[in-house]
């Protein structure tokens, strides 16, 4: 049934990333088919009328605190992931269902947990991103099959200490390249005491591109144009950096864009682009800059890339929910427009991207409680999570 819009949410919240270009190396273990080419900056499809989309949310679940979907390959079922440690599988007609179960593994202050999960492109293999007892991050793989993830499979792909409980990132996806992406915060605490995010000697407050299965002496592989693989120093894994806590990033499935919702300190929230194509490397500010306006040290901001867009803290806003690019087809004046929200508030958004600048921005009239994720379906069509425990789909408004 359609639900009625539900109201506002006061909390803090944060996690995101970067878009890939096409690999000179090989193509990643794990991939179905050789790496896509020709990403060569196309602009995205425009909307029919942004103006004109009327939308509406479905229930399709009550599960507890989901935060995050993933789709398998010719596999009909959402699977989502909820923040005390299990991922549970979403089809038609069907009981949820547990298909892996990390509850007891799984720190759960307020920005740990279970925090993302992403399927390898040939549906073999899962991957999960979430906070150990003892608050630091992994990235850990299992093998993947009807009944669910084998637990004997399980391989830790990645470690990350944690200096802070909070800034944890935590989003997964495969790029259009069949890299692994992962999103990690700035270690957190406030303001970024330690300096990671402008670090390149650290992981955190970056988006990571990786080949996730074994190589050589290492759990994981380091693509070979990753932009700072020959950067004394620097960590090989590193794909972008400047990010305070990217919460959540997702890449266009028709342009291979890669949108990032970077949560702010306290005055500023923003969504931040990298174009396919890109080689990576970018410094989208932070700690310099929050938004477009000097933190800190501040500085010249040359070689730094800005926002498309933010918002000031007002009216109860606190923390940028990064979405998707539509792509669907139930909602056609969607088509091509970022839709995304703000965890406090509850609102859902959505915005066109022209060029380097964001137009068309609108509030789509529907406000969730605790507006924790969003998601997307094999078919493009797009899905809100609440911490309150819904998952709810995005459809057309009748009338």
């Amino acid at each position: 049934m359609v639900v009625a819009l539900l109201a506002a949410a006061c909390g803090s919240n944060g996690e995101q990333a970067t878009a890939g270009p096409t690999p000179t190396g090989p193509t990643p273990t794990g991939a179905t088919s050789p790496a896509p080419t020709g990403l060569t900056n196309p602009e995205p499809s425009p909307t029919a009328d942004l103006a004109e989309a009327r939308v509406a949310l479905e229930r399709v679940a009550t599960l507890e605190q989901p935060l995050a979907i993933a789709v398998r390959p010719g596999d009909p079922a959402l699977y989502v992931a909820e923040k005390v440690g299990r991922v549970v599988a979403l089809a038609d007609g069907a009981e949820p269902r547990t298909v892996l179960n990390l509850t007891g593994q799984v720190s759960l202050g307020s920005e740990q947990g279970l925090l993302g999960l992403a399927f390898s492109p040939n549906g073999r293999f899962l991957y999960v991103d979430f906070t150990d007892t003892n608050g630091d991050t992994r990235v850990t793989e299992f093998a993947f099959g009807d009944a669910g993830a084998d637990v004997g499979s399980r391989r830790d792909v990645l470690f990350v200490p944690q200096p802070f409980s909070n800034h944890n990132g935590g989003a997964l996806a495969f790029g259009p390249d069949g890299y692994l992406y992962i999103a990690l915060g700035d270690g957190g605490s406030g303001g970024d005491p330690f300096g990671n995010s402008q670090s390149l000697s650290t992981l955190l407050g970056k988006i990571l591109r990786i080949s996730p299965r074994p190589s050589r002496d290492r759990p994981f592989g380091i693509p070979p144009d990753n932009p700072f693989v020959d950067t004394p120093g620097a960590m090989p894994e590193i794909w972008d950096y400047g990010l305070r806590n990217p919460w959540r990033f997702s890449f266009d499935r028709e342009t291979g864009d890669l949108w990032i919702g970077d949560v702010g300190q306290s005055a500023w929230e923003e969504v931040d682009v990298e174009r396919a194509g890109s080689p990576g490397g970018l410094n989208f500010g932070w700690n310099l800059y929050e938004g477009t306006h000097p933190f800190g040290a501040g500085g010249d901001t040359a070689g730094l890339t800005m926002p498309v867009f933010e918002y000031i803290h007002d009216g109860g806003v606190c923390s940028v929910t990064g979405g998707y690019v539509y792509r669907g087809t139930a909602i056609p004046d969607l088509v091509g427009a970022y839709v995304f929200g703000d965890y406090c508030e509850g609102q859902l958004e959505a915005l066109v991207l022209r060029g380097d600048r964001a137009t068309g921005h609108r509030l789509l009239g529907l406000r969730v409680d605790g507006l924790a994720s969003f998601g997307e379906d094999a078919k493009g069509e797009l899905y809100v999570l609440a911490l309150s425990g819904d998952v709810l789909k995005l459809v057309p408004a009748e009338g």
